[in-house]
């Protein structure tokens, strides 16, 4: 399948609409992640960090980011029956805070075969009113083609969706395909003015090696269902136990998106700024199931790697363990420090 669609590679556009990340909607997040950090709900406390308003947590491009992507899973990036998200680096030049009028586009940045699998990168870089990049996503998915599931699923799942939400490809052809490419004043990141961290956690403390305190995270269906509302990831898989396990899972498991929200609250929460985060990369090795019963649980635990006096930042590496397993399986965060 690479083929068919490695001519593809470069294909760019741009959303004409804006996205208004609005007071609420930072909340409604925050709380669908359990990050319970004040910066998030409190404007005094997002006041006193140096913010303008309160601060979206790290993963919240997610939400544009899946209306955004929508024209290229359905008319570029063609000829497989589902997608299954694989990796995921966030690349935060400043925090997201409400109020902000995002406008955002979408690049195929590569499409390459590994071990028989096609992965498929798109990036979504999302600039502010000023035309200053803000945020950049790199999303990896694997294509899997129509006979590597169920033939039934795609029925089910029609059965099941919101009315104009479909998470199954669509079967048209597409001959009348023209491919677009990035122009050259589109926006690029170009590092700007870093920002002054308020980590309540001082560079000057800290030692290579030092471990975070381990978090517990508890996750219900009703969890999934409201992420799913919030985000507008309405993938069956995440809350219908018949349809999870038709397309082969245990059992409904969490958002990958989810889990990445849960690492990120579980390190600022250390941090004390979520803000200061400039990268985060997570690559999914193992899903998170949250059974009807008993519920899931993700065990976070941490670790600094290295330190850089220069830049007084670090790497800290995420652990997230669900049911015995790593379901990172490799997670890094890169953290400026006071």
């Amino acid at each position: 399948m690479t083929s068919a669609i490695a001519d593809r590679v470069g294909h760019y556009y741009r959303i004409d609409d804006t996205y208004r990340v609005g007071r609420e909607k930072v909340r409604e997040y925050a709380r669908a992640v359990q990050d319970h950090h004040p910066a998030h709900r409190d404007e005094s406390a997002a006041t006193a960090l140096g913010h303008s308003g309160l601060v979206a947590p790290l993963t919240f491009t997610a939400i544009p980011a899946m209306a955004a992507n929508r024209v290229l899973f359905e008319s570029v990036v063609v000829g497989y029956e589902t997608f299954v998200q694989t990796e995921q680096v966030f690349e935060q030049h400043r925090p997201i805070v409400a109020g902000d009028e995002l406008s955002a586009d979408v690049e195929l940045s590569s499409v390459r075969r590994v071990a028989g699998r096609d992965l498929i990168t798109v990036t979504n870089t999302f600039t502010d009113a000023q035309g200053e990049v803000v945020h950049a996503m790199h999303t990896t998915v694997v294509g899997v083609t129509a006979d590597e599931v169920d033939p039934s699923i795609a029925a089910a799942v029609r059965n099941v969706m919101v009315h104009d939400v479909n998470v199954m490809s669509p079967d048209e052809a597409h001959a009348d395909y023209r491919k677009t490419v990035r122009p050259a004043d589109a926006p690029q990141a170009t590092g700007g003015t870093v920002r002054q961290s308020a980590t309540t956690v001082r560079f000057d403390d800290l030692s290579v090696g030092d471990e975070l305190p381990v978090r517990h995270a508890r996750l219900s269906r009703g969890d999934l269902v409201n992420y799913a509302g919030v985000s507008g990831d309405g993938n069956p898989i995440h809350w219908d136990e018949s349809l999870a396990k038709l397309a082969g899972l245990p059992d409904v498991i969490a958002h990958g998106m989810l889990t990445m929200g849960l690492g990120a609250g579980f390190v600022s929460a250390w941090s004390g700024d979520p803000g200061a985060v400039t990268r985060y990369s997570v690559r999914l090795s193992q899903v998170a199931v949250v059974s009807a019963a008993e519920g899931g649980d993700i065990e976070f635990s941490g670790r600094i790697k290295s330190l850089d006096p220069e830049t007084r930042s670090g790497t800290v590496i995420i652990v997230a363990k669900s049911g015995g397993r790593k379901i990172f399986g490799l997670a890094t965060m890169h953290i400026r420090f006071s």
